[in-house]
């Protein structure tokens, strides 16, 4: 497995695993009409608009030709955040590539870059009651923050996101 920046050609792979996670990872938190809904065609333009902009940067794990998961980060955009905190954006992998290391070497490629552009720690935010992903980040260094949660809406249902921080300097 190879974690390499993403193209413009990986936009169409990008999303159609941003759509799978999210029907398979949310499918306890969020309306099944809801995530039926979502657009593999609109994520696509979506990602392939981030690649071509450089918004975020977006790291692809391939296997062969295969993408199997892909994370997305950059500056924090909290408004309470250093100029030296950065954010895990997105990390998503593939749910026939679940608990198969993927996420984790995501991550870890991740956090290299963004010790070398000079962060010392990175952020997150989940929702409080996806607690596989919770466990995943516990697991590869990241500890819940004092900040309270914070409260949005999302197909429908009003929801909690918790924030995570992890020392990326250590």
């Amino acid at each position: 497995m190879q974690v390499v920046h993403a193209v413009p050609e990986d936009a169409r792979a990008v999303a159609e695993i941003h759509v799978d996670a999210w029907r398979s990872a949310y499918s306890r938190i969020l309306p099944a009409d809801y995530l039926a809904s979502l657009s593999v065609e609109k994520r696509e333009a979506m990602w392939k608009n981030i690649v071509e902009s450089g918004q975020t940067e977006l790291l692809v794990a391939k296997d062969g030709g295969a993408i199997l998961g892909w994370v997305s980060f950059g500056a924090c955009r909290d408004k309470d955040a250093p100029s030296s905190q950065a954010e895990l954006w997105a990390i998503y992998v593939a749910p026939n590539s679940w608990f198969k290391g993927v996420g984790r070497q995501l991550w870890l490629r991740a956090r290299e870059l963004l010790s070398q552009q000079g962060y010392s720690t990175c952020s997150l935010w989940v929702f409080a009651e996806n607690e596989p992903a919770i466990r995943f980040y516990k697991a590869i260094g990241f500890v819940a923050d004092t900040l309270p949660p914070q409260e949005l809406e999302c197909g429908g249902r009003q929801l909690q996101e918790v924030r995570y921080v992890c020392r990326i300097d250590a």
